[in-house]
């Protein structure tokens, strides 16, 4: 690539050599004409200086055409190869606009207290967000969590040689306690479609934006929630009182977490009085504007019937997407308790069964297309866990190969 760059400076310097040999060969005529008696000398230097620089600029052309590749139809510079090249043409488009991690942005919203009439009513918005309503919803999230533990404590060890009905106390406590969590709040939610029941062979699967997507389903039915492992607060609610539901925890960088997990997804939809299955496919949160891809593993290879769910979030008044890489699920769910409403619909689509001769990661991208049109998100074609990791060496290599023979058809074209 240097030798060409140095090839094109040379043709340069040659063209300028050229002229001022042309320059010298005209003042050479014009003394001749002249009949200047030095002229003839001056003639004879100047002759010979300009055969020996033609034949210096004639011997280095000709040296660096030795990189040019050299076919029937002229010469194919390194230029004709990489404008070709889908790889730069991939990379180029990453600069301008990457999908990848617009999946994982905030959105912040739009100031409107910009000018002097606007500013006191957004003054007056604050005050009332953050010393009337936010009281008030600690004041509603700890009742409900007085009455629920008062509840849920007595049930779970008085009962415990009545399991059926324990169960059926304890989903009826965890939908309360889910339901004052949405009430804190202010959660205006619009469900659309019939109402999940307790069957056996199916699982819901729905995009993910928040966490706060299992407590707003959760309300409507008891789902057995097939989760990540939480520090905190957080995961001691999942080792107790979620674990009576039925969910399902793991830990996504232990291999070994990972084959327990499908043993137990295969148990657990074989049961008819256990809770609904809940997998969020994409295996992370995204902002609700897009859909990364569906791992085939959790639910599309379970042999069972998959219902969609669609949940799509209105911002007008605050943005429900969870960055866990920025942002703890306390400080989350503080920003929603501050804001004026959480405004959500959520569709329970058709029931969807995997095709003859349709595999596994075609089923998962049939399911994610029925989603991310109901709730209008766009898709991309990105594993999510790229969030967390750099891309695997077999997705390089495939890059490589890709770059490799582009270019070789190139070659063959020129």
């Amino acid at each position: 690539m240097f030798s060409l760059i140095e090839k094109r400076e040379l043709e340069r310097d040659g063209h300028s050599t050229a002229q001022t040999l042309s320059l010298s060969l005209t003042h050479s005529g014009d003394c001749l004409i002249s009949g200047d008696p030095h002229s003839h000398s001056h003639t004879d230097q100047m002759n010979s200086s300009s055969e020996i620089q033609n034949q210096n600029l004639t011997s280095q052309l000709d040296l660096d055409l030795d990189f040019e590749f050299d076919q029937p139809s002229g010469k194919l510079r390194l230029r004709d190869l990489l404008d070709i090249s889908p790889t730069l043409t991939e990379a180029s488009g990453a600069i301008i606009d990457d999908s990848f991690t617009r999946c994982f942005k905030s959105n912040p919203p739009e100031k409107w207290n910009w000018n002097v009439y606007l500013f006191p009513l957004w003054c007056l918005g604050v005050v009332i967000r953050y010393f009337f309503l936010f009281p008030a919803r600690v004041l509603i999230l700890t009742i409900g969590w007085m009455i629920f533990l008062s509840s849920y404590i007595p049930v779970h060890f008085l009962l415990k040689g009545h399991d059926k009905l324990r169960k059926k106390f304890e989903r009826y406590l965890v939908e309360l306690i889910c339901s004052f969590f949405v009430a804190s709040w202010t959660g205006v939610v619009k469900y659309h479609g019939p109402r999940p029941s307790r069957r056996p062979k199916q699982v819901f699967v729905a995009n993910h934006t928040s966490m706060i997507d299992f407590i707003i389903l959760e309300q409507m039915t008891a789902f057995a929630v097939i989760m990540q492992k939480h520090p905190g607060w957080v995961g001691l609610l999942q080792s107790t009182i979620l674990e009576s539901v039925g969910c399902i925890w793991f830990n996504r960088t232990e291999v070994k977490d990972r084959e327990i997990l499908t043993k137990k997804l295969r148990d657990h939809v074989q049961g008819a009085e256990n809770n609904p299955l809940l997998i969020f496919p994409e295996g992370t949160c995204v902002n609700n504007n897009y859909t990364v891809m569906f791992k085939k593993g959790g639910a599309f290879e379970l042999d069972c019937t998959v219902c969609p769910i669609a949940i799509k979030y209105n911002k007008i008044f605050v943005d429900a997407f969870w960055n866990s890489r920025k942002q703890s699920f306390t400080k989350h769910l503080l920003r929603l308790m501050t804001s004026w409403a959480v405004v959500c619909d959520v569709w329970y689509l058709e029931p969807q069964n995997i095709k003859p001769g349709e595999t596994a990661i075609e089923f998962a991208e049939r399911v994610r297309d029925i989603i991310s049109v109901r709730a209008g998100l766009k898709k991309v074609p990105w594993d999510g866990l790229l969030k967390y990791s750099r891309p695997s060496p077999k997705h390089r290599e495939l890059k490589q190969q890709s770059f490799s023979e582009s270019m070789l058809r190139r070659l063959e074209e020129k």
